[in-house]
């Protein structure tokens, strides 16, 4: 969905100073963590709630996150996940067709939904008078959606359409956030098309959407997380009025996602009919969340691709002049916080025909071999200013629409939102001597999966 405009930031990023005084004439140390507020429960049903009260601005944000995403969205219905996330806006038992959306719109509002690997979201921002109403509105869906063939079809319609405006006719189309994890992948669940294939679309049927409706948005599948200006009397109240009697349902036993260990390098290419230039995107398998090995990852892609000053933009834009664009982290579709299974740790560029692939992956080898014996505890503690920086602006961009995420992420995938309040202390743990074994294990040629555009479009423009 599309609705979400562009909004600006709002500093809201609570800050804890503390100075540690001593003897005279002894150096005062000055602390800054960020400290958000987290109150979490669970209502009778199994629903996950979470409060985080800021009162910096007379918004509010209601974010509805459901424990369902692409990877074990049913075998055959490829794409299902995201379908029903369209499904989602189509009515419900007090809300005709769109009238979600007007609702949001007409009341100063904006809204949106997505379908990620772990969780599909909605969420609206709200001006703070209109919360009660806005938790009416999700509940009423959650409670019963509007399930009919002509919805089905017109919304069958319309993610075809998406598909084919942004992966089939598109330049680089799915380059490489939807090719790269059906090449480095081998468990279905992590390696199947996950915006789907357009027969698996329209065999789609209206008894599949109503046991996929009944089954997984269903309360004890979810959480809801409200961020914002709010009393938090009266929004318990509200929450347990809405959507407290909304009956839990008998859940499936969680698929196998686990995905096996590679053990050698992995090479493929894809031609592409509408590309211009040679592109290339290289993969690899991160470490088990919240690993020590995890947060050396985090960092590792903070040295590595993020920023201008990174390793990898250092050495393939400024030194070697191969390309422009370098860029990559962990989870294209979201950050390092907001999975719960496998995930990979990727990077991707495009470059001139007169550069060839072998060039690349020999200056790609050069910046992973120096890197293990540059590597400084100056270096971690750039990269830790670097992730601090992303985190604030995460926390406190979007009117708080960040905290929401790994609020409701947290509750879904650890049962603990208050992880929230730790990360940067886990990433302050992390020793060079970890990195550089992290380095040994992850960053090597038998973890890797290169993907390289062949530009059928450049190879024709030369033979005419």
């Amino acid at each position: 969905m599309k609705f979400l405009t562009k909004l600006s930031l709002l500093g809201i990023v609570l800050l804890t100073l503390a100075a540690c005084s001593g003897e005279k004439n002894e150096k005062k140390e000055v602390s800054s963590q960020f400290q958000v507020p987290v109150e979490y429960y669970k209502l009778d049903n199994g629903l996950k709630v979470i409060l985080s009260q800021d009162k910096t601005s007379p918004t509010a944000i209601v974010a509805v996150y459901y424990n369902i995403g692409f990877r074990i969205e049913p075998k055959e219905r490829t794409g299902f996940a995201h379908l029903f996330e369209h499904m989602m806006f189509q009515g419900s038992n007090n809300l005709g067709k769109l009238e979600f959306i007007k609702l949001i719109q007409q009341n100063g509002g904006v809204l949106n939904g997505s379908t990620r690997f772990d969780f599909t979201n909605y969420f609206e921002i709200v001006p703070s008078h209109k919360l009660e109403t806005m938790l009416w509105a999700e509940a009423d869906r959650m409670r019963g959606l509007d399930i009919t063939q002509d919805n089905l079809t017109n919304q069958q319609g319309v993610v075809k359409n998406e598909v084919k405006v942004n992966v089939l006719n598109q330049p680089y189309g799915g380059f490489p956030w939807l090719d790269m994890p059906q090449y480095a992948n081998t468990n279905w669940y992590n390696a199947h098309n996950f915006y789907g294939d357009l027969e698996d679309l329209d065999a789609a049927n209206l008894e599949d959407v109503a046991s996929f409706f009944k089954t997984y948005y269903s309360p004890n599948n979810a959480a809801i997380s409200v961020v914002g200006d709010f009393e938090m009397g009266e929004t318990k109240a509200w929450i347990e009025k809405y959507f407290g009697n909304i009956p839990a349902a008998d859940l499936p036993p969680q698929p196998d996602i686990s995905e096996p260990k590679q053990l050698e390098e992995k090479e493929f290419v894809k031609d592409d009919p509408l590309a211009n230039k040679p592109a290339i995107a290289l993969a690899y398998h991160m470490p088990e969340r919240n690993t020590p090995e995890y947060y050396a990852m985090g960092l590792l892609d903070q040295i590595l691709v993020q920023g201008d000053n990174s390793l990898l933009a250092q050495k393939l834009e400024n030194e070697k002049g191969y390309t422009s664009n370098v860029g990559g982290g962990i989870n294209y579709l979201g950050n390092m916080f907001n999975y719960k299974g496998p995930m990979l740790w990727m990077y991707n560029l495009t470059y001139d025909s007169e550069t060839s692939k072998e060039d690349i992956l020999v200056a790609v080898d050069e910046v992973m071999e120096e890197l293990k014996t540059t590597l400084s505890q100056d270096m971690i503690d750039q990269a830790i200013v670097k992730i601090r920086s992303q985190l604030y602006d995460n926390i406190g961009g979007t009117f708080g629409l960040g905290r929401a995420d790994l609020l409701c992420s947290f509750a879904l995938f650890d049962d603990n939102p208050e992880r929230i309040n730790s990360l940067e202390d886990e990433f302050k743990k992390i020793t060079p001597e970890t990195i550089r074994q992290t380095i040994d294990d992850y960053l090597v040629k038998r973890n890797r999966t290169i993907l390289t555009v062949n530009p059928l479009l450049a190879n024709n423009e030369k033979t005419q």
